[in-house]
């Protein structure tokens, strides 16, 4: 399977603007730029774009192995807050933090904590990142 997103970008650093599209259309030329990203301001960001995407590829790969495990979630939420640092030689994702909530019928927690760090371990985006990757999961 292969799949894209696409950015265009017009001017400077700090005065230029531009736009990002995934393939399926799903985000089409969604504005981002220094603003956006570095100072709160409307549009995206790629951090943000690359929780959303570990968010939902861990949550579905916890589907998975749930699913291994006899287990069907009622609902499961997943937050992936993505921490971006100012380094010496310029910018560095440096860590992804999980935040999970879920009802699970049947399980207990010590099973549920094994599975969930099973598909934080395992997930493909998980395994994309460079980055220190935590979790915190939570079973209602």
């Amino acid at each position: 399977m292969k799949t894209n997103g696409s950015a265009v970008w017009s001017g400077g650093i700090k005065d230029g603007k531009g736009a990002i599209s995934t393939a399926s259309g799903a985000m089409k030329e969604h504005p981002y730029g220094f603003a956006s990203r570095f100072e709160g301001k409307p549009g995206t960001n790629p951090e943000e774009l690359i929780g959303a995407a570990h968010a939902g590829c861990f949550t579905m790969a916890l589907s998975l192995i749930l699913g291994e495990a006899g287990l069907t979630a009622d609902k499961m939420e997943t937050k992936a807050e993505v921490t971006l640092d100012k380094l010496e030689d310029g910018y560095a994702i440096t860590a992804v933090h999980l935040t999970l909530q879920a009802s699970i019928p049947g399980a207990d927690d010590a099973k549920f904590q094994e599975l969930a760090a099973k598909a934080k371990a395992n997930c493909p985006v998980s395994k994309l990142l460079n980055a220190n990757i935590t979790l915190d999961a939570k079973l209602a």
